[in-house]
């Protein structure tokens, strides 16, 4: 920006001057409201200075690089002698002969199953009733200063036609304005004082049932501990005094998310497609279509396109009322042992502070839906196919259904057996190249995924997946296979946990 107008003689201070530009411009924009439109028109639209570049395939293109490789080749082989010729043959068997012969890899460092820490590393966390009845979660960790804020709402109260409406309110309710400040100053003063403000829907599936789920809202922030009390002030307008009055802002608010959504249909097929196909599995499944996946972009994309949006704002009110308030709600607070104790005053002053319904408190329970469909099957485009299915771990052979085929390696954390998630799929490629499995324990519990990227021929696809049993069955695999699986899965249940995520 400087090197540009200082090397054709421009003077750089003038440059540097920021405000007096700034000033100017708002000035000149007061004066003129068509100030930027004349700019673009002047310099863009009517601007005859301009160079066009046109590029044009060249037809013959690869034709004439193989005649050029054709014509170097013959004449260094020309150049040759019949000595020199017979001597790059016996190399070139030589080489064929040593990629041929199988490598030694016990020479390499590798990591071993008996290198894995047998104990889970314990996270001492202290639980405290917040006025007298609101569970608060407190963990000392070492956050170099940092207080980590999270809060869970429950769904079980809100009506079910207004489920589908809960990720538009938690992308909204922290960019529409709160109280006194409207949504411009309330965005300065969450980058202000805050790491962040987010709401988000969570779903959580019960580890030993496949029909029970808790259902919730959870909002999460941080920020420096001097700025703890602007922070929690601010959660405190959020929920007490939130602005639904700008059509205009949510209009906005609502056309960008529809359009972030739809953008990542491409990249994300995969995951839109194995949401889609445990939708019949698990009533957590079906509820994690709604917020997150292709039900949840259709929706966004209809509501973008509603040329009056005031009936879908005034649907946020209604969740508003279901969601913030005291009466299902449970806190966790990470901070430096030191911070703790101021921490324990704000959030106390938190909760004595937002409304709480006339009805008496319910307890937080989770929600229960009894299905009885076992599989399905989705396409979200015709690049990209899921399979999804569950396996129940009430089945006293779970050991043995492990061992084979298909274990949630979060539930084997949990029960006994930790060793066998990924076993023997991380061989199933069945010699095809763009076969992938993927295992989802984290979202959705019990289910495990198996989708194939590009795939010409879904049907066939179908049955080779359906084969895949028969083949873990047979148990062709080595027992270095078994071990890279082991090791596949304490890799990613084993990995280092931030201090900002310990005990959660």
């Amino acid at each position: 920006y400087i090197a540009s107008c200082w090397n054709q003689d421009g003077d750089p201070v003038e440059l540097l001057k920021i405000a007096d530009k700034v000033s100017r411009f708002r000035q000149c924009l007061k004066e003129n409201p068509t100030f930027l439109q004349e700019k673009v028109k002047t310099y863009f639209k009517d601007n005859p200075h301009r160079l066009t570049l046109s590029m044009s395939p060249e037809e013959d293109y690869h034709d004439k690089q193989a005649k050029m490789e054709a014509e170097k080749l013959e004449k260094k082989v020309n150049a040759l002698s019949e000595e020199e010729k017979t001597q790059i043959f016996e190399k070139g068997l030589e080489l064929i002969a040593l990629q041929s012969k199988p490598q030694d890899t016990s020479c390499l460092p590798a990591l071993k199953v008996s290198d894995i820490e047998p104990k889970i590393p314990f996270t001492v966390l202290e639980t405290t009733l917040a006025a007298d009845e609101i569970p608060v979660q407190y963990c000392a960790q070492p956050t170099n200063g940092v207080v980590y804020f999270r809060a869970v709402s429950s769904l079980n109260t809100l009506p079910e036609e207004l489920k589908p409406y809960v990720p538009l309110f938690c992308n909204v309710i922290t960019k529409m304005g709160c109280g006194a400040l409207d949504y411009r100053e309330q965005a300065q003063k969450i980058e202000l004082k805050t790491g962040g403000m987010s709401v988000s829907p969570h779903i959580i599936p019960d580890d030993s049932h496949l029909d029970v789920y808790e259902q919730g809202v959870l909002f999460s922030s941080l920020c420096l501990d001097r700025n703890l009390p602007d922070m929690m002030h601010l959660w405190s307008e959020i929920f007490n005094n939130p602005r639904f009055e700008e059509e205009e802002h949510f209009r906005v608010l609502v056309k960008k998310t529809a359009q972030e959504l739809s953008n990542g249909v491409p990249d994300c097929g995969h995951l839109y497609a194995s949401i889609r196909a445990s939708k019949n599995l698990t009533p957590s499944g079906e509820l994690q279509e709604m917020f997150s996946g292709m039900d949840q972009v259709k929706l966004m994309k209809r509501i973008a396109e509603m040329s009056d949006i005031k009936p879908i704002l005034r649907k946020l009110p209604r969740i508003k009322k279901y969601l913030l308030n005291s009466d299902n709600i449970r806190c966790s607070v990470n901070a430096a042992p030191q911070q703790l104790s101021e921490a324990s005053k704000e959030v106390e002053k938190f909760i004595k502070g937002i409304a709480r319904s006339k009805k008496e408190r319910k307890p937080v329970r989770p929600h229960v839906i009894e299905i009885s469909c076992l599989r399905d099957v989705s396409s979200v485009n015709k690049r990209l196919l899921a399979f999804a299915a569950f396996c129940p771990w009430e089945k006293p052979n779970l050991p043995l259904l492990a061992a084979t085929a298909v274990v949630s390696a979060l539930r084997c954390l949990q029960s006994q057996y930790q060793i066998y998630e990924k076993l023997v799929f991380t061989c199933f490629f069945l010699g095809q190249s763009n076969y992938s499995i993927s295992f989802q324990t984290k979202v959705i519990h019990f289910t495990f995924f198996l989708f194939l990227i590009r795939d010409p021929n879904s049907l066939a696809t179908l049955k080779t997946f359906e084969k895949a049993v028969e083949w873990a069955r047979s148990g062709e695999f080595t027992q270095q296979d078994i071990d890279e699986a082991k090791l596949a899965v304490f890799a990613a249940v084993d990995a280092p946990i931030a201090p900002s995520d310990k005990g959660i």
